[in-house]
């Protein structure tokens, strides 16, 4: 009798043989209609999907298989000691390409998974741009097709990054109960506080600088955003330079700061950094639909910034009612939908202190949204004192792995941060806990932008 791993890895090799030729197609040149039965990607859009070389995982090598599903490209992997779970990968933001690419787990997680003996399974979703219901669906849709065609798994994870976060945390309330935890690393997880952010950040700098320009014009980063930097003293500013900024370029980032999370460790170096980026994201155009342009979503029409001096912008900035008010407020699966905060498996997030491309303040929405549901028994959250997008290392990402997978299986809640308070998160100390020493050590991205912790 054949024994359970030759089994399943001959139905692997079998179904993944099947589809070689499909990914070839659909990676080779653009699709002009989609399939009836989802094996080519939608009109317009390509997979790019190369083969994925096996890792020898305790003297063995795992099982790679590769395909189109429903229009998205895809990548399974298993270990040939499999334990019967399955992680499921969601990628962040790909801007608005035509080409569609699934991706391994990143900050060394394949490795850690397959060593550990789950198995993983990513999508390319359907489509790119800031589309999280494509993300959402194709997700599950996945899940569903390792479940009927290698083995339905004990328990389903699902991890991811940036967008990808966004993604599981809608996910874990379209589909309450499939998903038995979650790693959402850098996410969205405020939802449209996110574009909100954006758009205060650009419309306070125009009331401070004294040019108005939104919605932007077509040369708002040649000929605005220039005169604002200058009126504000932004030219010149640098991490660890001197402080370039007038009153009024101290107020914007004062703003700045307390939107994106409050007062906390290194958060004056993380706007030397973000500041010219955080103009270039702002721009409106891009298509109609809330996936081509995901600001139309945003408003400031009830906002209040602090501090309110030496100008008085909460009297003269514009206010931006949202384009889209629909969308902005259904509680269905739209393209930029909402995060209720009702999570119903553990969460355990990881964000960068000094990340303004999703900012800190992120995790705060998300545990107030979960507290107000009764829902904050299900969430941990982990500060890291990093100001790039994402920049976890493979012991910080790999430890919240290892802590959410004892949390799944023994009910005990591993240890966090406390995000919502505001004395807590201004400690000079903030986000050492869970922060890999060894990379400040090594001097190792932005971790220098930091004092060094006790």
């Amino acid at each position: 009798m054949l024994s359970s791993t030759t089994r399943l890895t001959r139905r692997l090799l079998a179904v993944g043989a099947s589809l070689a030729l499909t990914v070839g197609l659909a990676g080779a040149a653009p699709a002009t209609a989609a399939g009836d039965d989802g094996s080519q990607p939608l009109p317009g859009y390509t997979i790019t999907n190369p083969p994925l070389a096996p890792l020898v995982v305790g003297g063995a090598p795992t099982t790679v298989r590769q395909g189109v599903h429903r229009h998205a490209g895809y990548i399974v992997e298993v270990p040939a000691a499999w334990n019967g779970e399955l992680v499921m990968w969601a990628h962040g933001y790909r801007g608005q390409t035509t080409v569609l690419s699934p991706e391994a787990p990143g900050f060394g997680l394949r490795q850690r998974l397959l060593g550990q003996g789950y198995a993983w399974a990513s999508s390319s979703y359907t489509t790119n741009g800031f589309d999280i219901r494509s993300g959402v669906v194709s997700t599950r849709e996945l899940a569903d097709l390792f479940a009927s065609t290698v083995e339905r798994p004990k328990r389903t994870y699902v991890a991811g990054v940036s967008m990808g976060g966004y993604v599981i945390g809608r996910s874990l309330e379209q589909y309450p109960g499939y998903y038995d935890g979650a790693l959402p690393m850098c996410g969205v997880l405020g939802d449209h506080e996110l574009l909100d952010f954006f758009l205060d950040y650009n419309l306070v700098a125009q009331a401070l600088g004294g040019v108005r320009a939104y919605p932007t014009p077509t040369d708002y980063l040649s000929n605005a955003v220039p005169r604002i930097q200058v009126a504000l003293g932004l030219a010149g500013l640098t991490p660890t330079g001197p402080d370039t900024t007038n009153e009024r370029g101290k107020q914007l980032r004062e703003i700045t700061v307390n939107r994106s999370g409050g007062p906390r460790p290194g958060a004056e170096a993380a706007f030397a950094v973000w500041k010219d980026f955080l103009f270039a994201i702002s721009t409106t155009d891009g298509g109609d639909s809330p996936a081509q342009r995901p600001g139309q979503l945003a408003t400031n029409l009830l906002t209040r910034y602090s501090p309110n001096g030496p100008v008085d912008v909460n009297a003269t900035v514009q206010r931006v009612p949202p384009e889209n008010f629909r969308q902005r407020f259904s509680p269905v699966l739209t393209e930029v939908p909402r995060i209720a905060g009702r999570p119903t498996a553990p969460v355990l997030g990881l964000h960068g202190l000094g990340d303004l491309f999703v900012p800190f303040s992120m995790e705060q929405a998300y545990a107030r949204d979960a507290a107000r549901h009764g829902r904050s028994r299900l969430v941990v959250q982990r500060a890291v004192r990093a100001t790039q997008h994402c920049e976890f290392t493979p012991a910080e990402a790999g430890a919240a792995w290892d802590d959410l997978v004892s949390w799944v299986r023994t009910g005990v809640r591993p240890a966090g941060d406390a995000v919502t308070d505001p004395k807590a998160v201004a400690a000079p100390d903030f986000g050492c806990r869970f922060s890999d020493r060894a990379a400040y050590d090594a001097g190792v991205g932005t971790r220098r932008l930091y004092a060094k912790c006790p």
